[in-house]
């Protein structure tokens, strides 16, 4: 549970400017470990004044920074620490200057700086620097993906419940808005200057009113003088209040569950801490809510007991009779972070919480998990972010829900503040509350990482394969077979390719290729079929997958035999994957199937035309033209890219194939060739064509596409100043996507 504090003092005391840094040092560390981090980072600025190069004040002043939630200056003061100590002697300065670069919304930079860290990490990739760093790149890359600035932001509650200092709403009950603040115990109404150093979290009410809140008062009942009190949850029967009671030590929280009773109209009873069975012996057992799941009352809280996976993780417990059954531990969604503000959707059946960990915006993100009943037991799906405006980059906690309002807690731009922006949380509403569309989901976007990792996926081919001597363009072999026969052929290629040679020569060759077969060919089976089960997964998700497939051949045969060639080299692939795992695929490759994932392909069959012409085309040397390891290099098809459709902005034209073939040419001659382009999306698509080639003239004048529309791209290409194998190109632009449509055109003219 982070304390935010806001700390206002009239003045800062005097100290002599004689005094030694050491002094300066030492009272700033007081006021650190009490949690006063204005008064101490105040104090860190003067030690740094008299000593500008000590790096241990300047880290410590950093830390205080971070925890006064000053992200701006925070990040210059870690950039500093980096610059001077490379992560040596505070090797998690790196990650928190990535941290607070996210936090500020500086999304490009941090991805930088935590590919930096994971670098610096490496050597020991199993400990939580390089595990958090790692994390963060697919965090920040997902905050990217999903960022929208064009949201109706929320709304502040009004200052009769919001103050300069801390609020975290909990629940509403008999119309009143419970909640804690985090103010001190004496303070002066006009200019809000705090004269006790006493900041205690209490539990406050404030009546909802004709719309509005009145102002609020103390639940002086739940308030203890040596003991800070917050969180909150009634009862399903509204019998009881569960919250937390805690002692603290500086920023640092140790709490235990406990109960009032309720007696209506504003009055309480007893109130107790729950027994050592929920309450462990010396661990910080907080923020409880209760909820009735399948017909059962079930405390959710957070806990760093004996189990915990992070610094506070999820747990749930149920309630038997008076007393609950043994807490389990949420691990679906407990990661190596905090995960906290448990609250449960009755009618969705989901379970909201923070957390830091999982992909999200900034600090810590709203995130929920639907929640099943199966037995005795509960089952969490994997955690969705709430997305915006929920969460924005700084932290967002204690989300929950009352009629048609929403509730979130959050230090966001915006809050309430004296002296820093970000310090403290206000208590944000949406009335009414904003719909939660669903994002990239955050299981699927470490696929899509993997998968993107894994590309180019480059598959070989033997002389003339699959189906020698034919012009069709398609085959019925599958690509593995394909690999089958020319695995069992290496045996013959490193002979013919020896022929005449002797020697030191003659080995070289033979090595050449033995690498080749190795490195390339074996390999580019061994990705194909990693690919494929990544595939899958994404898949099974309800993606739409597009993958991009370029052909490649030797020189050896005729042009327009080569791109027939590569024509069923891809179409071996797509036979592959129509008869992996025992057809598993096929459903998805089949238009008549609605509501599952898709899986389709685009070909780019480029033939010889990227071929190295150096390469040898002589029939009669074949040991150059067929069996060496140049020759085979060129003999490839390439798994380019993959566009993922579901849940994310996709580029709204296609193109069947994006290669036009115009075969051999006379120099000189006129060449008419067309593609053609569809409008996958929902509305109207309008595109620009930028086209740098002087000799390619483009015809089309339709520069707009209704949904679900096609076009026909006209072009000319002289060919007075072309020689030789060409391959030429333009694209399709549309505003909002970074990267266009290419389209090729590729000749041979003599």
């Amino acid at each position: 549970m982070s304390r935010l504090y806001l700390i206002l003092f009239l003045f800062i005391p005097f100290i002599s400017v004689s005094q030694k840094t050491s002094q300066l040092v030492k009272f700033a560390d007081e006021q650190f470990k009490k949690g006063d981090y204005y008064y101490a980072q105040e104090y860190y600025k003067q030690a740094l004044a008299k000593d500008s190069t000590n790096i241990d004040i300047l880290w410590k002043y950093a830390e205080t920074l971070r925890a006064y939630k000053s992200y701006i200056e925070a990040e210059k003061q870690y950039a500093k620490i980096f610059a001077r100590e490379q992560a040596k002697k505070y090797p998690s300065s790196i990650l928190q200057l990535g941290l607070m670069q996210k936090q500020i919304g500086n999304y490009k930079k941090a991805i930088e700086t935590f590919k930096l860290a994971t670098k610096i990490y490496q050597p020991d990739n199993s400990n939580y620097l390089f595990k958090k760093a790692e994390k963060e790149i697919l965090s920040t890359q997902w905050a990217i993906d999903n960022f929208k600035d064009t949201l109706k932001p929320l709304d502040k509650l009004p200052l009769t419940v919001n103050s300069l200092d801390a609020e975290f709403a909990h629940s509403v009950f008999e119309n009143q808005l419970i909640f804690s603040s985090l103010r001190a115990d004496s303070v002066v109404e006009e200019d809000q200057a705090v004269y006790s150093k006493s900041y205690k979290t209490r539990l406050y009410k404030s009546e909802i009113k004709d719309g509005g809140y009145i102002k609020n008062e103390s639940i002086d009942t739940l308030s203890f003088n040596k003991f800070s009190s917050g969180n909150g949850s009634f009862s399903i029967d509204g019998k009881f209040f569960y919250f937390s009671i805690c002692e603290e030590e500086g920023y640092n929280y140790k709490c235990l569950i406990a109960r009032s009773s309720y007696l209506g109209k504003g009055k309480w009873g007893k109130t107790d801490t729950l027994s050592a069975k929920i309450n462990a012996v010396g661990k910080n057992t907080t923020m409880p809510v209760m909820a009735e799941v399948n017909g059962k009352e079930i405390l959710f809280f957070s806990s760093d007991r004996q189990g915990t996976k992070g610094s506070l993780d999820l747990w749930y417990a149920t309630k038997n009779g008076d007393s609950f059954e043994n807490p389990i531990n949420i691990s679906e969604l407990n990661t190596e972070d905090a995960e906290v503000t448990p609250w449960f959707d009755t009618r969705n059946k989901r379970l909201y919480f923070s957390s830091s960990w999982h992909n999200g915006f900034g600090g810590t993100d709203v995130l929920f998990s639907t929640v099943e009943a199966n037995n005795n037991a509960l089952t969490f799906s994997t955690p969705v972010n709430a997305g915006m405006p929920i969460n924005s980059p700084a932290n967002d906690i204690y989300y929950f829900e009352h009629s048609d309002t929403v509730y979130v807690s959050s230090n966001r731009l915006g809050s309430y503040f004296s002296k820093n922006p970000t310090c403290c949380s206000d208590i944000y509403y949406a009335l009414p509350a904003p719909i939660i569309k669903e994002l990239v989901r955050i299981d699927t976007l470490e696929i899509r990482e993997k998968i993107r990792k894994s590309l180019p996926v480059v598959l070989y081919f033997q002389n003339d394969e699959p189906d020698a001597k034919t012009t069709a363009n398609s085959t019925k072999m599958n690509y593995m077979t394909s690999y089958g026969v020319y695995k069992s052929n290496y045996p013959t290629y490193k002979k013919e390719v020896t022929i005449g040679l002797q020697g030191d020569i003659a080995q070289k060759r033979i090595d050449d290729l033995s690498n080749f077969f190795t490195n390339s060919v074996d390999k580019g089976a061994t990705d194909l079929e990693e690919f494929k089960s990544l595939i899958l997964e994404e898949l099974k998700i309800g993606s739409s997958v597009i993958i991009t497939v370029k052909g490649f051949a030797s020189p050896l045969a005729k042009t327009n035999y080569n791109l027939n060639l590569t024509k069923r080299r891809i179409s071996s692939l797509i036979n592959y994957f129509k008869e992996a795992n025992k057809g598993e695929f096929l459903p998805y490759m089949q238009d008549k199937n609605v509501g599952i994932g898709k899986l389709s392909f685009v070909y780019a069959p480029f033939g010889e035309y990227s071929a190295d012409q150096k390469t040898s085309d002589n029939f009669y040397d074949q040991k150059n033209s067929v069996y060496s390891r140049e020759a085979g290099i060129e003999r490839k098809i390439q798994i380019e890219e993959v566009v993922f459709e579901r849940n994310t902005a996709v580029f709204p034209l296609s193109v069947k194939e994006s290669v036009y073939s115009a075969g051999v040419k006379k120099k000189g001659s006129l060449v008419k060739g067309a593609h053609v382009i569809k409008n996958n999306s929902q509305k109207e698509v309008y595109f620009v064509i930028n086209n740098n080639q002087r000799s390619l003239k483009i015809l089309t004048t339709k520069t707009a596409l209704k949904p679900g529309e096609e076009t026909t791209l006209y072009f000319e290409l002289n060919t007075t100043e072309i020689q030789g194998f060409s391959k030429l190109s333009y694209s399709l632009a549309v505003e909002g996507f970074k990267n266009p449509l290419d389209l090729f055109l590729t000749i041979e003219v003599r």
